[in-house]
């Protein structure tokens, strides 16, 4: 399953280590984090979907704790 989100992350070099952390999870298939459109492409397994983005959240936060996503 693939699902768009609006994210607030405040630089490039941020963006660019959020997606990293997060295309490297477990049950991740692909992530896509933009600081110029301030959006997150995630693609997970569907029977896990919630569980992978509340933990791809979490990773988000420890790289950059002001990092915020609309849910």
């Amino acid at each position: 399953m693939q699902k768009k989100f609006n994210i607030e992350v405040d630089c490039a070099n941020c963006a660019a280590k959020i997606e990293n952390a997060i295309s490297n999870m477990d049950g991740v298939n692909s992530c896509t984090v933009s600081f110029m459109t301030q959006k997150m492409v995630l693609d997970a397994d569907d029977a896990r979907f919630d569980q992978v983005l509340k933990a791809a959240v979490k990773t988000a936060k420890k790289v950059e704790p002001d990092f915020d996503i609309e849910l």
